[in-house]
């Protein structure tokens, strides 16, 4: 039982904080017609948690980003990727009618979007890695399992949340002036990651 506590308290105060992450599918959910369709993108969010989660419990990934190149690279890429997702945010203008969807990102682009936010966020890694990952050491065999179990089950049941809350905002915002400062809310919000990210591969750098 004390594993699995554990686990949930650690990844339910990690996944938290409004990051990059949980705007985008928060923002899936609420722009949606459906709220199926914004599946692939909370799905997608699961299955990176997931195999974040069990590569820093494994200790893998504390070898990979002992390179500094690779962390170079991730970072450059990752800043590169949030600037662009902001600026596709900031000028969507959704239109929430009977027959239309008010989302353009389809299942493809859903998909790309939530892994590469997922996947390319050096900082989300590091704090999965020292927190998860170191916290994962004090355990081992079937306690070891519990924990990483209970982790990733706050992962996954924290996104479907994001996404149905989404959802009963927009079937408030009828008009879609809310989520178009929504919208512009996340691009700011996805910027400012951009420049924290910048910083740090500048830092990365001298």
């Amino acid at each position: 039982m004390e594993p699995f506590l554990h686990g949930m308290m650690l990844a339910f105060g990690l996944i938290l904080p409004l990051g990059v992450q949980n705007v985008f599918i928060f923002n899936q959910g609420a722009t949606h017609k459906k709220l199926s369709n914004a599946f692939p993108a909370v799905i997608t969010a699961g299955i990176c948690d997931t195999i974040l989660i069990s590569l820093a419990v494994a200790g893998v990934s504390i070898i990979i980003l002992s390179f500094d190149w690779l962390r170079t690279f991730l970072f450059l890429i990752g800043f590169l990727f949030l600037v662009y997702m902001g600026w596709l945010m900031w000028k969507a203008t959704p239109e929430v009618k009977k027959n239309q969807e008010a989302n353009p990102f389809s299942a493809k682009r859903q998909i790309l979007f939530a892994a590469s936010v997922s996947l390319l966020n050096p900082h989300a890694i590091l704090d999965t890695i020292g927190v998860i990952g170191t916290s994962s050491l004090v355990y081992t065999g079937y306690d070891k399992w519990i924990f990483t179990i209970a982790c990733i089950l706050i992962s996954w049941m924290w996104f479907f949340s994001l996404a149905i809350t989404g959802k009963k905002i927009g079937q408030i915002d009828t008009n879609g002036k809310l989520l178009k400062r929504m919208n512009q809310i996340s691009a700011l919000i996805i910027w400012g990651m951009a420049v924290y990210m910048g910083s740090q591969l500048l830092m990365i750098g001298e």
